[in-house]
């Protein structure tokens, strides 16, 4: 066991310490706006294209959909915080809204999805690390923690996102999209611990959304931290007993 302190303050004793990917240890947030626009850029030409004129609305809707916000993104929004398959559904569910049947909207949805994964296929980098956070990962390692990540990503943008920041090695095991069930159930949290070999209690979880946090309560997971240093507009956590905005602020002490 070891003691895990913030701003030099103990905050519990773990070990093991559960890590959300976007806005938490990956800075997202210009990667998920670029997304969008594409996203709401095809959206608009294909409906465009199938009903003859383009509307407004279609795109003021979807930019709320996605949680654009003053040419930021909200944290707590469906880009930031749901899978792909949710964000599709909440596409569709705005192409209905607009007069279209579920399966027809579905369908547009799909394209539109589709179109900007081609387009994008092979040309993005994952996004970076945010500052300080390697430090942090390779001290955690250091002192005998074992480190996971839980994300609504995919298990191969996962394994793409460490290996690019060379961060592989410092992780035990991971639970993402293509797991069952996917976040924020609480089994997904005991799944992962069941990989680690590790309690719940004897564990940390550090995310950036409330659904992190209330996942990890009824988990019954040790110590919940919310991290608020991700995003253009931090995202509010009410249900954190923990608040962290720097990663240079977590820190281990192997002698609790």
């Amino acid at each position: 066991m070891a003691q895990l302190l913030l701003e030099g303050h103990p905050i519990g004793t773990i070990q093991g310490v559960l890590f959300d990917k976007d806005g938490t240890l990956s800075h997202s947030e210009p990667h998920l706006l670029d997304l969008a626009e594409r996203r709401i850029s095809a959206a608009v030409d294909l409906w465009s294209e199938i009903r003859g004129t383009p509307t407004k609305d279609l795109r003021q809707i979807l930019s709320r959909a996605f949680g654009l916000q003053d040419g930021a993104l909200n944290p707590g929004g469906t880009l930031a915080v749901a899978a792909r398959q949710d964000n599709l559904t909440s596409t569709a569910t705005v192409f209905c809204l607009l007069g279209c049947s579920w399966a027809e909207g579905l369908a547009l949805a799909e394209r539109c999805f589709n179109s900007v994964d081609q387009k994008l296929l092979g040309q993005l980098e994952p996004s970076p690390l945010l500052d300080h956070a390697a430090t942090m990962l390779r001290n955690l390692h250091a002192g005998g923690v074992q480190l996971a990540v839980i994300s609504n990503d995919t298990r191969l943008g996962i394994k793409n996102f460490l290996d690019h920041h060379a961060v592989s090695d410092l992780f035990n095991s991971s639970w993402s999209a293509d797991d069952t069930p996917r976040k924020p159930d609480p089994q997904a949290v005991h799944q992962l611990c069941r990989r680690l070999n590790l309690e719940p209690e004897h564990c940390a979880l550090v995310g950036d959304a409330e659904t992190d946090l209330t996942m990890a309560h009824q988990a019954g997971i040790g110590c919940v931290i919310g991290y608020q240093g991700g995003w253009t507009l931090p995202p509010v956590l009410p249900s954190a007993p923990h608040l962290l905005n720097s990663w240079r602020d977590l820190d281990l002490s192997a002698n609790p």
